[in-house]
């Protein structure tokens, strides 16, 4: 049976496709790639990018509760809580660097998660979750959604801010275990299924987890307070935290 959309998804979908076409080549205005001297939530600076997609989503989702967003903070009111980061991988999306997207999960009033959405804005991938918690994958050019299917043997993890940890770094290459780090972490979440594992060392944000983590359903996940692991295979997800743990 096709995937119905909740209203939740979209009214999020439609906000991913104005971002989308926001920030294309031709059509961003020059002031978005400006800093804006505004330190949001997460800790960041924030850029007209940042902030410019921060409302669109605002607009289209305010009527489904309250917000907890990377940049804002809380704003509005509501029984549900919807944790927003606006622009997953900022840096790349101001660079050019095609691997930025926004990350959305809605909680209910008793903190249950109910919807999670990553969309890459640079390719069109969308990925979430149905009622039963269970991942889809579709395109904002498409309502058709599908069971993701990982490829047989993934070669590559991704490792976010490997550029943080050499001592890691240089004990994953003495391993064996190639990576990339391509700087977005909830759309690394969402793509977890189609590499061989996902590594992230250092402070645990919501916003870059929230919808992220409910999108690697059936995998190993090892989360703690300054690391999280995700992996297809047990074995893998093991020796990653000898190597984080020991580092």
């Amino acid at each position: 049976m096709p995937f119905a959309l909740s209203p939740f998804y979209r009214s999020a979908i439609g906000a991913c496709r104005k971002a989308q076409s926001l920030l294309s080549s031709e059509l961003t205005p020059p002031s978005l790639f400006e800093k804006e001297g505004f330190v949001g939530a997460g800790g960041d600076l924030s850029s007209g990018m940042d902030m410019a997609v921060e409302k669109l989503l605002m607009d289209a989702l305010g009527c489904f509760g309250s917000f907890d967003s990377e940049e804002s903070g809380r704003v509005g009111e509501g029984e549900s809580t919807i944790i927003l980061d606006p622009l997953d991988g900022s840096a790349n999306a101001l660079s050019r660097f095609p691997y930025y997207g926004i990350s959305i999960a809605r909680l209910d009033g008793e903190g249950i998660l109910k919807e999670a959405l990553v969309c890459n804005l640079a390719n069109g991938d969308l990925f979430l979750i149905d009622t039963g918690g269970n991942p889809l994958k579709g395109n904002l050019s498409s309502e058709r959604f599908k069971t993701p299917v990982s490829p047989p043997r993934p070669e590559i993890g991704l490792f976010e801010r490997a550029y943080a940890h050499p001592a890691i770094v240089a004990v994953l290459d003495e391993q064996g275990f190639k990576f990339r780090s391509p700087g977005a972490v909830a759309l690394s979440l969402a793509y977890a299924r189609y590499v061989n594992y996902v590594l992230f060392v250092g402070p645990f944000r919501i916003y870059d987890f929230a919808a992220g983590l409910a999108l690697c359903k059936g995998l190993e996940l090892i989360v703690e307070e300054d690391y999280v692991i995700v992996a297809q295979d047990p074995e893998v997800a093991g020796k990653l935290k000898e190597i984080v743990q020991e580092r």
